[in-house]
């Protein structure tokens, strides 16, 4: 069995797979990249062979799975360069060279084939959110999966008294890729599964942009009504081509907990990842602003470049949550790079060893703000913006004490509003910038009597 690290080729080892796996499902790693040119199976090792037609096509699949480990049949499996060059064809590989002739339209596909051409070939992806313990809506759903592609359309309606969504990307490379990364993931920890096929629509038509359905490229289209009215071809697709789905958790799946779009309550999901492994991002320019979107586990500035930092979030969901928002932010009159590491954890200095204080651990700190299963935070995580949100306001404190509180961060105040109890307000800053640094300097100020400010971005404006 090969383990160890191959030098870049054409042919790609996999290893793990079902035993119940077909050659088309694995023929469907492979056809988002390029050409696939051969398929050797070994059913009784659970491994399988596949040769692609460049190598350039087979290291960007190998890149692309270091960093979202595919499924099949909800069974991770193990992608990697073999050490052959290419595969020799002969009589006993007939069976998957049809297969292989059949994607390639040489001869009318069998039934297995079809599934994998419609698959490869469809733009569009119907998605079921099972267990939806929290509201999952539109602009969350956009965050989430413009990960993997330019989303076009997104159509949002309740069937089987399941909410589902049907979303459409500009290529269908883009639907295969999503659909890899993120079927069986949860938006946020423990609750609202992602459940995605492939539809057999290739377009949507969309006649409103509201809360329930949207064209990311007509934004004149009219509000109308937020039910939205389906194409009678939508319709007919519904109800034939998709049995209602059961709603079911499977109970080691990891939860997209992970950089939940950490939760994304307006922020992208996640890649698949254990928890509290894989959810490590190398930072450019990054400081603590990065805890509004995640835990911070641990901390490693590079010796080498200190301007840069290995972050371990709490799992891969909010990894991939403050990505998202924080890339391309600018801070300190620089602009922010996050992106994943390869690094599945930080790791510690080992004891007697001085980094020079160049790691820090995090795990047990006060000011992690989504430790508890189900927690109301978890609903309000919103990009970077103007405007924050203030809670855990003592009672006797002013609106003034608050705008000079605020002002003393080296911004200038536009704006306050209390609400109606006085515990919580909203403040705008005049800039995103002046708002980032705010929320750094303030967020866990002690207020006295022991009482700490709460500060998150608010997607509101005052």
């Amino acid at each position: 069995m090969e383990v160890e690290e191959a030098l870049p080729s054409r042919v790609i080892h996999i290893r793990r797979l079902p035993t119940e796996a077909m050659d088309a499902e694995v023929l469907a790693l492979g056809l988002p990249f390029g050409k696939v040119t051969n398929i050797l199976t070994l059913r009784g090792k659970n491994q399988a062979f596949l040769e692609m037609g460049t190598e350039e096509a087979a290291i960007t699949m190998v890149n692309y799975y270091n960093t979202v480990p595919p499924h099949v049949r909800n069974s991770p499996v193990y992608v990697q360069f073999s050490n052959h060059k290419e595969l020799k064809t002969d009589a006993a590989r007939q069976r998957t060279q049809a297969v292989l002739q059949a994607v390639s339209a040489v001869q009318p596909p069998s039934s297995e084939v079809q599934d994998v051409l419609a698959a490869a070939s469809s733009p569009v992806l119907r998605i079921i959110i099972d267990n939806m313990f929290y509201p999952v809506t539109l602009d969350v759903l956009q965050q989430i999966f413009s990960k993997f592609g330019t989303v076009m359309k997104i159509i949002t309606f309740t069937k089987n008294n399941q909410f589902q969504a049907l979303l459409q990307y500009s290529d269908p490379v883009q639907a295969q890729h999503a659909k890899l990364a993120l079927d069986g993931q949860n938006i946020y920890n423990s609750c609202c599964t992602l459940r995605i096929d492939f539809s057999k629509l290739v377009n949507l038509n969309v006649k409103y942009n509201n809360d329930k359905s949207r064209d990311y490229s007509r934004p004149e289209l009219p509000a109308g009504d937020s039910q939205p009215t389906l194409d009678p071809s939508v319709a007919a697709a519904l109800s034939k081509d998709y049995p209602p789905l059961l709603c079911k958790i499977p109970g080691a799946l990891n939860p997209l907990s992970a950089a939940a779009a950490a939760a994304a309550a307006a922020g992208r999901v996640a890649l698949p990842g254990q928890a509290g492994s894989g959810g490590v991002l190398l930072a450019s320019n990054l400081n603590e602003e990065v805890r509004v979107y995640g835990d911070v586990q641990r901390v490693k500035i590079l010796y080498n470049k200190k301007d840069s930092a290995l972050i371990q979030m709490c799992d891969p969901s909010q990894a991939q949550l403050a990505m998202s928002h924080l890339n391309g932010q600018k801070m300190y009159g620089k602009i922010i790079r996050v992106t994943l590491s390869k690094h599945q954890s930080v790791a510690l200095p080992r004891d007697g060893l001085d980094d020079q204080g160049l790691t820090k651990d995090f795990t047990n700190s006060s000011l992690h703000r989504f430790k508890k299963p189900g927690s109301k935070n978890f609903q309000n995580i919103f990009p970077p913006s103007a405007t924050l949100h203030l809670s855990n306001v003592l009672q006797d404190v002013t609106e003034e004490d608050l705008r000079l509180l605020f002002s003393n961060t080296g911004g200038t105040v536009k704006a306050f509003k209390f609400f109606q109890d006085r515990k919580m307000a909203l403040i705008q800053m005049s800039t995103v910038e002046e708002a980032i640094q705010a929320l750094i300097d303030l967020h866990n100020y002690n207020m006295g009597a022991n009482q700490h400010l709460r500060v998150s971005f608010s997607k509101s404006t005052i």
